[in-house]
């Protein structure tokens, strides 16, 4: 198979400057066919971009960098004794060929749009826009996703996120395997674009006030909320109302999050992600509760030389175990507690070479399903998923049948245990719509199988009066003790009064530092789009 893209000379890009696409762990050819350049951008863009790439990436060079220099003999030239291409994708408005002989002629659209402007149109907007890629010889969409912008620097860093994730959509659309096309929990919204030169300019003072954040406070600064309730339960409400939350104390120069609750040979425990600040790398601790709350301080059970979060614990054959999330590492691991609750010891691996964050597992009619928000070395962190089914904990694992099977930032990630109410199974999920780990989403899963997968999301959970701040990300339950975690402000000079264990009411719990998306800890600080 050959793939040709056609792409406009004069708005040659960084991201086009590759000869395959990897599909199905392999590499596909790649030509290029450079064709006159049909629209105008907006004035001064390249400029604007040169700008972005010295104050926001250090100089370091993006895929939405212009080239500098361009074949004179296009790639179509060069490989033209391969014969004509099986599959032709048109990054440009141009009309299509009607003697096109490839078998796919695709278009990518961005909110409905073709072309490079129609994404520069929504990012000036103030979003990203939507996706599909359609196939034009019979008019259908094949594949549609809303990216996530957590890592996404000013407009040339989202344009690069928008092209990263299309050619995502694009490696899944000629893999061959069937492709589930899904309602998306939000559509693209409509609003006026302002100038480049205005949207840059805010974006880089942003970035300083944010640099200026960074230096006067631990920023993100996450912590952990507790309650105890007999039936006035999130997943009951739906929505944060019932008994108060009250807070798990930290140190002040370390967060805590991803709260993972479990009872085990009669006592309580929560384990959440540690995090030094002054390192800059999580580990995993855990605190005893009683029916009146924390009652020991907080102990470290399990570290290693990467970073280390999201805690999900099961009990398979009467142990238990942990699969803390290790994306950084590229792997999925399991640990076997071999004292609870503070010895644990690497068992085996699941899955490797891969970027899975915040992995959950399931069991459901007779096999485990294994989620995760997958990501293929560039784009966000929050917005793919992948399932992987087995029959036993141990595996083996394999993919699902339409992997990656949804590409949507509102429902995409995981956000705790699995639950199931009535017969029906429900999961949390990330809504990153707003900035990563801005809220929460309440999903039914209508379908789940080897070969499909169907959810709807149900009810959105957002900071309020009920749980003050701007994050909200985790939500998981054990018997009368429910826990998600937020977000505050955190000066790194202000002196702590609480204690590892102590609580105070959720009110106190204010602020708004964005907290790393947990896959992307080895991403320059610089790059990071707090919101």
């Amino acid at each position: 198979m050959i793939i040709e893209f056609r792409c406009e000379r004069e708005h040659a890009r960084h991201w086009m400057c590759r000869e395959t696409l990897s599909v199905n762990g392999r590499d596909v050819p790649v030509q290029i066919a450079w064709t006159a350049t049909a629209e105008p951008r907006p004035a001064g863009l390249e400029a604007l971009f040169e700008l972005e790439r010295m104050v926001l990436r250090r100089g370091q060079r993006g895929g939405a960098d212009k080239l500098k220099i361009i074949p004179e003999r296009s790639q179509a030239q060069r490989y033209a004794a391969a014969g004509e291409p099986d599959v032709i994708v048109d990054f440009t408005r141009a009309a299509r060929d009607p003697d096109c002989s490839a078998q796919l002629y695709l278009r990518p659209l961005f909110n409905g749009v073709p072309g490079e402007n129609a994404a520069l149109s929504a990012i000036l907007a103030g979003d990203l826009p939507v996706l599909e890629i359609v196939n034009e010889l019979d008019g259908r969409v094949l594949d549609r996703g809303h990216p996530s912008g957590e890592i996404a620097a000013g407009l040339s860093g989202a344009l690069e996120t928008v092209m990263a994730r299309t050619l995502t959509m694009l490696a899944a659309i000629l893999s061959g395997a069937p492709r589930i096309v899904p309602e998306l929990t939000s559509s693209a919204g409509e609003s006026t674009p302002q100038p480049a030169t205005t949207y840059v300019l805010r974006g880089l003072a942003l970035s300083i006030a944010k640099e200026i954040y960074r230096l006067c406070c631990y920023a993100p600064h996450w912590h952990i909320g507790w309650r105890h309730s007999e039936s006035a339960d999130v997943w009951r409400t739906g929505d944060l109302s019932g008994p108060d939350w009250k807070v798990l104390g930290d140190p002040g120069d370390h967060f805590y999050a991803d709260p993972f609750p479990v009872k085990w040979k009669g006592r309580t425990f929560v384990f959440f992600e540690d995090l030094d600040h002054r390192v800059g790398k999580g580990i995993i601790s855990a605190v005893e509760f009683d029916r009146t709350g924390p009652v020991e301080n907080v102990v470290p059970v399990l570290e290693e030389p990467w970073h280390l979060s999201y805690p999900f614990l099961i009990e398979d054959n009467g142990e238990l175990w942990m699969i803390p999330e290790s994306s950084e590492h590229r792997d999925v691991a399991v640990y076997k507690c071999i004292r609870f609750p503070d010895k644990w010891e690497r068992h085996c691996t699941l899955l490797s070479g891969l970027e899975l964050a915040d992995v959950t597992i399931t069991r459901h009619n007779g096999m485990y399903y294994l989620f995760g928000a997958w990501r293929d070395g560039t784009g966000g962190y929050s917005d793919t998923l992948a399932i992987f089914y087995a029959e036993q904990l141990f595996g083996p694992w394999l993919p699902h049948a339409s992997n990656p099977v949804l590409m949507d930032r509102a429902s995409t990630r995981p956000a705790g245990n699995f639950v199931t109410i009535n017969g029906s199974l429900w999961r949390p999920v990330q809504d990153c719509s707003n900035g990563y780990g801005a809220a929460l989403g309440l999903a039914e899963v209508l379908e789940l199988s080897p070969t499909a997968f169907r959810q709807v999301v149900r009810h959105s959970l957002n900071p309020g009066p009920a749980w003050p701040g701007r994050k909200l990300h985790t939500l998981n339950r054990c018997g009368r003790l429910e826990v998600i975690d937020g977000s505050r402000l955190q000066p790194k000079t202000a002196a702590f009064v609480n204690g590892p264990v102590s609580t105070v009411p959720a009110s106190s719990g204010s602020g708004a530092a964005p907290r790393k998306p947990a896959g992307s800890r080895n991403a320059p600080n610089s790059v990071l789009a707090a919101d």
